[in-house]
């Protein structure tokens, strides 16, 4: 009976911190702004391989950005020819861009007044490698908050709950990965890193991802990756 009685307050307590991990998730959308009750946009989008992405083993930017643009058309989201122009791919150097990659643009990054644009693209699956920022000579460790326009992101961290089962990290960064704590965000979803230099990485959903991020001044001189191989 006594043994009965130790397994149940197991159980209990199991269950009631998987609840109250998933509740601060909420929670910390909440402290931002109200969770959408948007349901995400199912698009259509290829079943991408790596093969599309590679010739001879070097990875092929123009390909990895039509990519990113014909999500964008899939989702409506506008292609100005500033963004057309001035968007980045990387597959961070890894050699793995289906599975770790993204694109971007930089809106403004203004050292002498300290804020920060980016727009953050992210094909579904794929996933920014983990990292933090830190302090460097022309500024403070970097602060951040994610907000998702189109599709959805899985932000992994120091808070949150379990990584849901249908959530695969890529098995090329699975010894790197030191942070394991989720949170799912759809479009209209806020939520801001819970401490400068806090690990972390998001992760696209299965429809991709369109996360417009809002941060102070950022020097790529801050980043640390936890994957030495990485080339940013």
């Amino acid at each position: 009976m006594k043994k009965s009685i130790q397994q149940y307050g197991q159980i209990l307590l199991a269950t009631t911190t998987v609840a109250l991990a998933a509740l601060f998730c909420v929670n910390s959308l909440a402290a931002d702004k109200p969770t959408s009750a948007k349901t995400v946009k199912k698009v259509k989008l290829p079943k991408y391989q790596n093969a599309d992405f590679y010739v001879d083993g070097k990875f092929q930017v123009e390909k990895a950005k039509q990519a990113y643009f014909d999500m964008m058309k899939a989702h409506g989201y506008p292609v100005p020819e500033f963004l057309r122009t001035n968007m980045w791919a990387t597959d961070f150097g890894l050699g793995d861009f289906v599975n770790v990659g993204m694109a971007g643009i930089f809106w403004i990054d203004d050292e002498k007044n300290g804020y920060f644009a980016h727009e953050i693209y992210l094909l579904p699956g794929q996933m920014i490698v983990e990292h933090g920022h830190e302090t460097t000579d022309k500024g403070k460790a970097k602060m951040e908050t994610w907000h998702v326009r189109n599709g959805s992101i899985y932000t992994l961290g120091e808070e949150g709950g379990p990584i849901p089962a249908d959530v695969k990290l890529p098995k090329s960064q699975e010894k790197y990965i030191t942070v394991r704590k989720c949170c799912e965000m759809q479009p209209g979803d806020i939520r801001t890193l819970n401490r400068i230099t806090a690990r972390h990485f998001m992760m696209g959903g299965p429809q991709g991802a369109i996360v417009s991020e809002y941060a102070t001044f950022h020097d790529g001189d801050g980043l640390r990756f936890t994957n030495p191989g990485v080339k940013f």
